[in-house]
């Protein structure tokens, strides 16, 4: 299992970006994906997940701003986020969330700035 991690990059307050996830590997392997943050200096936080049914579960800080989605013939996994704050910017990961992350699974990470 491989996955990678794209599409950050420098986006005003109050814009909008789209990240992706592509896994090598099957998609089986994946129970329910999720997406994390690290800002510098704070602990690494999982913002967004999304089961195999398709169920979706938001951190407080980011519900109703972010959205997680999947496309199965890409193997891909997107997170939009709106409304960016500066307090968004972070390296943003994915991997499996439950029951737990998957220490192999890390990527390199996107980075999302937010700022003017």
């Amino acid at each position: 299992v491989r996955l990678v991690e794209s599409g950050g990059g420098l986006v005003q307050p109050g814009g909008s970006l789209r990240v992706s996830c592509t896994l090598s590997g099957s998609i089986h392997s994946i129970n329910t994906m999720g997406w994390y943050r690290q800002a510098p200096g704070k602990e690494r936080e999982l913002v967004a997940s999304m089961t195999t049914l398709g169920s979706k579960d938001y951190a407080t800080s980011v519900k109703g701003r972010f959205t997680i989605s999947r496309d199965d013939a890409k193997k891909t996994w997107y997170l939009q986020m709106n409304s960016l704050k500066p307090e968004d910017t972070a390296v943003y990961y994915c991997n499996e969330a439950f029951p737990d992350y998957v220490d192999d699974y890390w990527g390199q990470g996107t980075q999302v700035t937010v700022s003017s």
